[in-house]
């Protein structure tokens, strides 16, 4: 049975390459009964595909693997708080939960800029938390940025 703190060091390996590659270090494992069954990174630049963000990349493969395009049981665990589309896709997916590290003061649609996860209006909510490994992702994302600078 994987921990949070696994599932998010694993989210931060494939950040890591993600960066390694050229991309903005973001990343992303989805766990299903207590093991990793799909792992994403950001893939924009690579793949030309603005929608190719780690969780994107990471529910796509999950539904794959598990052979449904509804993730119940699933948790998302992403090393930057998700984006209106990113949160949106895991609505529709119907995961679980969410545990993301670093919040997003530009983007993050999961209470720093939007609030898309549990709306009231909308028909599924989902458990979030966050802070997990917060600053490791926060520091990864500012090297990279420091050295595009």
């Amino acid at each position: 049975m994987i921990s949070d703190q696994e599932a998010m060091e694993a989210a931060l390996a494939e950040a890591r390459l993600a960066g390694e590659a050229g991309e903005v270090p973001i990343g992303a494992v989805v766990v299903h009964n207590g093991a990793i069954v799909a792992r994403g990174q950001n893939r924009v630049l690579r793949d030309a595909d603005p929608t190719a963000h780690a969780e994107i990349v990471a529910i796509r493969a999950a539904a794959q693997a598990l052979g449904n395009y509804r993730l119940n049981g699933c948790t998302l665990y992403v090393t930057l708080e998700p984006c209106a589309m990113c949160a949106g896709a895991m609505i529709h997916a119907r995961l679980d939960k969410l545990v993301f590290a670093a919040t997003d003061p530009k983007a993050g649609a999961c209470g720093s800029v939007l609030s898309v996860l549990n709306h009231p209006r909308l028909n599924h909510q989902m458990w979030a938390d966050r802070g997990i490994l917060a600053e490791e992702s926060a520091e990864l994302l500012r090297d990279f940025f420091h050295e595009r600078r």
